[in-house]
């Protein structure tokens, strides 16, 4: 069976670190296995869905590189859902319901008190014609629920193992509102059916959703409209560094304020894709080897923590290992294509692409250099070697330190601040062919 799977955000605000995880869960297990990723937009509520976020969405998950193979707006599927809710009606299974929102906490506070779980009673499907036009007449208009067998759905989870929801602890489903509009479930299952997804990939919180999902697939189904049940996995929910649940702003941290922010797109994958799994927590080769080397089996049962530092660091290897070749037309971007030789040299010491800005001034300048000793700074520019290639900066400080009896940090730290006005940065060996005898002398003797 050929693999084929689907992320389905609502056009309602940013992709953040939560949602972009299950997209990347997705399509790296269809890569993996040579299948399909679907991107449909589920912008079913017109009233808050917006192209802008749309656009969003799209960039986020093309800057990321989770293209996907078809998409799709449920906002132009209607009809569709409006048919599979005459197919269900029609089966019996979708009811109308008139309870106002009132009504129905006020019978759940009620069961709640007596000790009774506080699920829906299904008085609805006693009403009569005469007590339906009523309520009609009185200007309700109903909302429909899906009426739930009750029994133990089983389906074997591919995070999970084997799992088990009993239906007959929940209420039944509301899937179209008193407005007409319809809930995430119904259009969400005819999707999956109409487009033959094989697997659906989510967070561990929608397994009781499963069951009463299951049970709609295989109403569906029997009522002739084709297609299958697909695979599930529910996978672990992220938590914080700590253990606990991601704070406010961690957890809605957006892609885009990431982007901003020079998180680089393989680090993100990267630290998303491996967090809570028995691999490397280790930058990928690319966003396809990491698909090849996906697998469930490897997924814990413990939440995944997510830990900025842990981000932080696959940031910087992924810097440290982009070639010149990568990186060349985002140098000239920023105006520090200084050539290969300053990129070999000074990518090691990046934490984000953006300080190259900063790597780049201290070649070609301006830097205020920091001299404390000027009769230090003079003995060393006259013992400056002639040629400042790779080997100079040995030779030239084995000479300082000969003449003036300098050693160790109280010869190597005054050269580097006044080369570069800086306490750390790339090694200086490397460092100074880039800058050249010309300016060093320039810097050596500015005080």
């Amino acid at each position: 069976m050929s693999v084929k799977v689907r992320f389905a955000p609502s056009p309602t605000g940013k992709l953040h670190v939560g949602n972009v995880r299950t997209a990347l869960v997705n399509w790296l297990f269809a890569k993996g296995q040579g299948g399909q990723f679907v991107l449909r937009i589920d912008d079913t509520d017109l009233a808050r869905s917006t192209p802008e976020f749309e656009q969003g969405i799209e960039d986020d998950l093309r800057w990321l590189g989770l293209v996907w193979d078809e998409r799709h707006n449920q906002s132009k599927r209607f009809d569709r859902y409006e048919a599979a809710a005459e197919a269900l009606k029609a089966a019996g299974r979708l009811y109308a319901c008139y309870e106002t929102a009132e009504e129905l906490d006020r019978r759940r506070k009620v069961q709640l008190s007596r000790g009774l779980p506080p699920i829906y009673d299904r008085a609805a499907l006693a009403l009569t014609d005469p007590e339906k036009a009523a309520y009609e007449a009185e200007g309700r208009r109903p909302h429909w629920r899906f009426k739930l067998d009750g029994r133990r759905v089983a389906w074997e989870d591919l995070s999970r193992g084997h799992a088990e929801v009993d239906t007959a602890s929940m209420s039944d489903p509301v899937l179209i509102r008193e407005d007409g509009l319809f809930l995430y479930t119904l259009p969400s299952v005819v999707d999956d059916l109409d487009m033959a997804i094989t697997h659906v990939i989510r967070g561990e919180d929608h397994v009781t959703n499963t069951g009463a999902q299951i049970e709609i697939f295989e109403a569906l189904i029997a009522a002739g409209w084709g297609g299958a049940v697909p695979g599930f996995a529910h996978m672990p929910l992220l938590v914080g560094a700590d253990g606990q649940a991601l704070s406010k702003r961690l957890g809605s941290l957006s892609i885009s304020e990431m982007r901003d922010q020079g998180y680089e797109p393989i680090a993100i994958v990267s630290h998303l894709g491996r967090i809570g799994t028995s691999d490397p927590l280790e930058v990928g080769e690319s966003i396809e080897a990491l698909g090849a080397g996906f697998a469930f089996s490897k997924m814990g049962r413990s939440p995944a923590r997510y830990d900025t530092a842990d981000l932080d660091r696959l940031n910087a290897q992924a810097l440290h290992a982009m070639p010149y070749a990568t990186a060349r037309s985002r140098l000239a971007d920023v105006d520090a294509d200084l050539g290969e030789d300053f990129w070999t040299v000074v990518r090691a010491n990046l934490q984000k692409f953006g300080d190259v800005v900063e790597m780049a001034r201290l070649v070609r300048g301006p830097v205020t250099p920091v001299i404390e000793d000027p009769d230090f700074m003079a003995t060393a520019a006259r013992l400056l070697p002639e040629t400042i290639d790779a080997g100079a900066w040995s030779a030239w400080t084995e000479a300082v330190k000969a003449e003036t009896g300098a050693k160790g940090k109280a010869l190597f730290q005054p050269l580097r601040l006044a080369l570069t006005g800086q306490t750390h940065g790339p090694e200086m060996a490397a460092l100074i062919p880039l800058i050249g005898r010309e300016e060093m002398i320039a810097r050596l003797t500015s005080g």
